[in-house]
């Protein structure tokens, strides 16, 4: 590898470990605010789920997708790792600005904007694969609606059973009935169609381990609705109770979705890189350090915190109940792991806004503070743009040695 090429891999994995504690507030955030852990504990079990993902998600999606960003055929001959390293160079002093400041900004969309700037400095418009652009430029709005739609479901799914309401049972027998059947079907693929015995243990162990994100979401599905039909038979005081334990399971589910598709950004830029130095020919050629080496990172990011955003997502948009937690965390983790099955790379910080003004929204409007909200959206569609003036500045510059 050049010297260039491993500065670049450096500042990826910084980047990385930035985004890791930039972004703990998205996974930390409610569980802090409850007081169900303290902020050290949040903070570790959140950085073992992040990394944990790695063992979860191994299709990539979401990385190839941020590696096809840019189109290299349309790069300035020789100038591929230069658009790279400029991108990288935005994107954390972006990321650092907006940590300064206690913005919850996205990670995400800092890093694609700023590949994509650099590109277009470099070979114009048609340098960037505008779809991908596009797609992820329009879950900056949908990502926090659909995660909001899902925890205001699930509050109202909760409040419901609470007051022993029978539409509440009839919706968790009909989830949980949902969920046998999704994984009936999904499940129901036999991978042992081979000659060989070992061949077929080996098929099965690799055809589990893809849908394992699956099993999983739909474990946590499960235990939701199961517990929705034992909430009614619960006083206020332990239902409490019980909403503080369980967000333990839905702020690990969030920090899995959280790092499987956080992580995966990075991983995508790395693999460029490898493929403009010509280490490899194609992402499927993915060295196996690369996916360890980003969810280590983001692992080791995370344990770093983030207090400054901690206080904005927790306390700031709305006060949150560990009732409350539970629905935001795990409508934030739904959205994740379908997003992430989409490949589509969406911002973890867009998706648990949403979700917890969505919780919020339940009592009444007026209790999610809106005026916060909407310089939290300044923030976001904002990002993608100064990421990519900034990277072309840099690009600019930078080409000049």
């Amino acid at each position: 590898m050049t010297s260039f090429l491993i500065t670049i891999i450096v500042l990826a994995l910084i980047f990385d470990y930035i985004n890791g504690f930039h972004d703990a507030a998205n996974s930390i955030a409610t569980v802090v605010s409850t007081k169900v852990l303290t902020p050290f504990q949040a903070v570790l079990w959140a950085a073992i789920f992040n990394s944990a993902a790695f063992f979860i998600f191994k299709d990539h999606g979401v990385a190839d997708t941020v590696a096809k960003t840019v189109k290299p055929d349309e790069i300035q001959q020789g100038k591929m790792m230069v658009v790279i390293f400029s991108g990288l160079i935005a994107a954390i002093t972006w990321n650092l600005l907006t940590w300064w400041f206690g913005i919850p900004s996205s990670s995400s969309h800092t890093l694609i904007g700023g590949f994509a700037g650099a590109a277009v400095a470099s070979g114009g418009f048609a340098a960037v694969n505008s779809p991908v652009v596009i797609k992820t430029a329009a879950f900056i709005f949908l990502a926090p609606l659909v995660g909001m739609i899902m925890a205001f479901i699930m509050s109202i799914w909760f409040l419901s059973s609470f007051r022993k309401g029978w539409s509440s049972k009839i919706f968790s027998i009909g989830v949980i009935i949902f969920v046998f059947i999704f994984l009936y079907y999904k499940l129901e693929t036999d991978p042992t169609r081979l000659k060989s015995h070992y061949d077929a243990y080996a098929m099965k162990v690799i055809f589990y381990s893809k849908n394992f994100k699956w099993i999983l979401l739909s474990f946590i599905l499960l235990i939701m609705a199961v517990f929705s039909l034992y909430l009614s038979n619960l006083n206020a005081h332990k239902s409490n109770q019980w909403f503080k334990r369980l967000q333990l399971v839905s702020s690990a589910a969030f920090s899995i979705g959280h790092g499987g598709n956080d992580a995966q950004k990075v991983m995508g830029i790395i693999t460029a890189a490898l493929i403009a130095g010509g280490n490899i020919n194609s992402f499927g050629e993915m060295p196996a350090w690369v996916p360890i080496a980003c969810y280590t990172a983001i692992g080791l990011g995370t344990m770093s915190g983030g207090w400054k955003i901690v206080k904005t997502m927790g306390t700031r948009i709305t006060k949150v109940t560990p009732f409350e937690g539970v629905a935001a965390e795990t409508a934030g983790a739904l959205t994740l792991f379908i997003t992430e099955a989409l490949r589509i790379p969406v911002s973890t910080t867009h998706t648990i806004t949403g979700a917890i003004m969505g919780v919020g929204a339940t009592k009444r409007l007026s209790a999610v503070r809106w005026g916060v909200t909407i310089n939290l959206i300044w923030a976001w569609v904002l990002t993608i743009p100064i990421s990519a003036l900034l990277a072309a500045g840099i690009y600019h510059i930078v080409k000049l040695f």
